[in-house]
């Protein structure tokens, strides 16, 4: 009996927790070794995403009702859940990279707002800047037509006083 409360309230927190995830990543971790999962679970941790080991029956309830309904068919074998809360660039770079230093570990799937990511979108999604990168370009380009707007504003005084600059250098001479 304690065993089944355990169960329903570990599906109810994934549940949870899959609702305020903007992303979850799916891998096999057959054959990793301790050292390397806990080096995977600190890079992971400073990336601000949460990794856990889970079964696949659990999982499929706790999708239920979510935006990660799509993994349902990912359930199978071993599974390890990464979910990223804000930023799902920097898990997807973390994860991506530990899969190609690592032969054990296998990326399944991933989701993303409600919509299916094959192995090559990761790859793709690690590919990009992260969204700290992108705000600051974006903040960049938006700042760039207010920069030289002032600066064309600035350059008519600059030109009216040269050519009085020049006037007067006329009159003297």
């Amino acid at each position: 009996m304690a065993d089944q409360q355990s169960k329903e309230k570990l599906v109810a927190e994934l549940s949870a927790k899959l609702k305020d995830s903007k992303a979850a990543f799916l891998a096999n971790y057959r054959g990793v070794s301790v050292e390397q999962s806990n080096e995977l679970r600190i890079k992971l941790r400073e990336a601000g995403v949460e990794y856990r080991v889970v079964k696949n029956t659990l999982l499929s309830l706790a999708c239920k009702g979510t935006d990660f309904e799509c993994l349902q068919e990912y359930l199978t074998g071993p599974t390890a859940l990464a979910l990223a809360v804000e930023d799902p660039v920097e898990p997807a770079k973390v994860l991506f990279e530990f899969a190609k230093t690592s032969k054990a570990f296998e990326l399944k799937s991933g989701a993303l707002n409600g919509n299916i990511l094959t192995v090559e979108d990761i790859e793709s999604l690690s590919k990009l800047p992260s969204r700290e990168v992108l705000l600051g370009k974006m903040l960049g380009s938006m700042s760039a037509p207010a920069t030289n707007f002032v600066g064309v504003l600035a350059a008519v005084p600059r030109s009216l006083v040269q050519v009085l600059d020049a006037i007067q250098e006329q009159k003297d001479a």
